[in-house]
């Protein structure tokens, strides 16, 4: 035990199985994000490569430019929907992720999700790494346009990379580490500076396309003859919606864990608000009109950024090296805008829930860097049907999760949560329900999930066919996800309620007396008075210490 002993992290409040300082509620100095913060976070998340080419990827299905803009705005608006009705509880009782779900599956039952989300983390950061390393692969061009020939290519054909490329991608890595090192509450200033470049340089590329696509005007991208039949678009048109809103799911799932730093509850709500669907349209329409305006002139349609600057360096002269320089320069620094917050930090939380005592927030985020290179993220992004599968896909899974959390606290738990019992990790905990597993939660999760099946079996292995009603549940799996499973835990609920939750959630005051209880109660405790508080509080909080 000595040898694992030296591993156990730092925290004011002891680390047991159930908590440390970065899984408890988040407390007043650390509630140091506004308006301004959630604003400059969605900017970035929402203003990145991967949603530039959603465009691309719902033209690939068959729908025209204003077929995939209709997907794009009405998904965004939904995204926009889940995003806030899911930040609540974090915005009100600075809950994370992970310890939400512990009212929703039970202490041990939110494993499951805690652990589908850190595979998520796994697989979005080596995808947006490996992004990020193809435009700092840019810059390294511009730089030299010899670079091939200077690092000689050992890869296989079949990685469909070159070692040029890989080391780039391994220099993006590290290039990102010290920005995993910055804690949570100190990002407001890194998020003020990348946003606004990546703001800057999406206006400035836009300009750029327009002003300089010639007499031939917009390629064939833009387009008003659909590519599929009349009879198939509205469903087209519903699984674009769907791949929009699946793009982005993975953050809707886990969105407690940044609301929880609000300095108050309408800095996280109006910021969502606000910014997340204006940024997610006005990037994605932005990439069919760069696309299309950029066509005729190079030949074919340029979807990926580091495509087009690419090309333009290898055709070009020193004007066009030093205009790709700064292009890539501004599109690493986006990347990483992205991808530390959006997914190293969310691996981070979720990690240092499932093991507390060696795991803080910044562990976390390392080992998800780390762990990130195996799923192969040059693999992910070989055509355009491949990266919208890769958004989709999982929607089916994580569409019944949202459902589950966000019916839990509204009509469930009726905004009434025991702060205290959810560090509980024994019988005591209203939460505990069957053996620490709320059995309500697994059923509808299957019930929410199941329908959905058929279809992505069917999109994974095209050699499989299903009948046509199952393809169409499929293109709307999260919708239909999302309800089923909401339905049925309500209803489970109601026939088999568990008893101390329901007593609890009956007998406790109006849902704002409970929100400024647990908030003064957590926010008193600090480095100097814990023992103390402990001591004088004793009950369900002494047997967070105890447990």
């Amino acid at each position: 035990m000595g040898f694992f002993k030296r591993f156990e992290v730092e925290s004011e409040t002891e680390a047991t199985r159930w908590i440390n300082d970065d899984i408890k509620p988040i407390e007043a100095s650390r509630r140091t994000w506004s308006f301004w913060t959630y604003h400059n976070l969605w900017v970035l998340v929402n203003s990145n490569i991967s949603t530039y080419l959603t465009g691309s990827s719902l033209i690939a299905l068959g729908l025209t430019w204003w077929q995939a803009i209709i997907s794009i705005v009405v998904g965004n608006l939904l995204a926009t929907l889940f995003v806030v009705l899911n930040s609540v509880p974090g915005a009100y009782y600075h809950l994370g992720f992970p310890v939400v779900n512990r009212y929703v599956w039970g202490m041990y039952g939110s494993a499951f999700v805690i652990w589908n989300r850190i595979l998520l983390s796994l697989v979005w950061y080596g995808f947006q790494a490996w992004v990020g390393g193809e435009c700092l692969y840019v810059c390294l061009l511009a730089l030299s346009p010899s670079l091939e020939k200077h690092i000689s290519n050992h890869m296989p054909e079949s990685t469909g990379m070159t070692t040029a490329q890989f080391v780039a991608y391994i220099l993006f890595m590290i290039i990102s580490l010290p920005v995993i090192y910055i804690r949570p509450h100190k990002l407001k200033n890194f998020f003020y500076y990348s946003s606004a470049n990546i703001l800057i340089f999406e206006i400035v590329l836009l300009i750029w396309a327009l002003a300089t696509m010639g007499p031939a005007g917009f390629g064939d991208t833009i387009s008003s003859t659909p590519a599929s039949k009349s009879s198939t678009t509205g469903w087209l048109i519903a699984y674009g919606i769907i791949s929009t809103i699946g793009g982005i799911a993975a953050g809707i799932l886990n969105q407690n864990d940044y609301a929880r730093f609000a300095g108050k509850p309408s800095a996280a709500i109006l910021g969502q608000i606000c910014s997340f669907p204006v940024y997610g349209i006005l990037c994605s329409i932005i990439g069919i009109l760069v696309t299309a305006a950029t066509q005729n002139r190079f030949g074919e349609a340029l979807w990926n950024l580091p495509d087009i600057f690419t090309t333009l360096i290898e055709n070009g002269g020193s004007r066009e090296r030093a205009a790709g320089f700064f292009a890539g320069a501004a599109l690493v620094i986006s990347q990483i805008g992205v991808n530390v917050p959006g997914n190293a930090l969310s691996g981070g939380f979720d990690l240092a829930a499932t093991f507390p005592k060696y795991i803080n927030i910044r562990r976390g985020a390392y080992l998800t860097a780390l762990l990130s290179i195996a799923v192969n993220p040059w693999k992910l992004v070989n055509t355009a049907t491949t990266f919208l599968a890769v958004l989709g896909s999982y929607s089916v899974f994580l569409g019944p999760m949202v459902g589950l959390m966000i019916s839990s606290y509204f009509i469930v738990n009726k905004k009434r949560i025991n702060v205290d019992d959810l560090f509980v990790g024994n019988k005591d905990s209203i939460y505990w329900f069957t053996w620490g597993v709320d059995w309500r939660a697994v059923v509808a999760w299957v019930c929410g999930t199941a329908p959905s099946m058929p279809g992505f079996i069917a999109s994974v292995q095209t050699d499989i066919t299903v009948p046509i009603g199952l393809t169409h549940l499929y293109y709307i799996c999260f919708l239909v996800g999302f309800a089923i499973a909401a339905a049925v835990y309500c209803t489970l609920h109601f026939i088999f309620p568990a008893h101390a939750q329901k007593e609890f959630v009956n007998t406790r005051g109006p849902p704002s007396q409970l929100m400024r209880e647990y908030q003064d109660k957590w926010d008193g405790e600090s480095s100097d008075s814990v023992e103390d508080y402990i001591n004088k509080d004793g009950g369900a909080r002494a047997r967070v210490i105890d447990y």
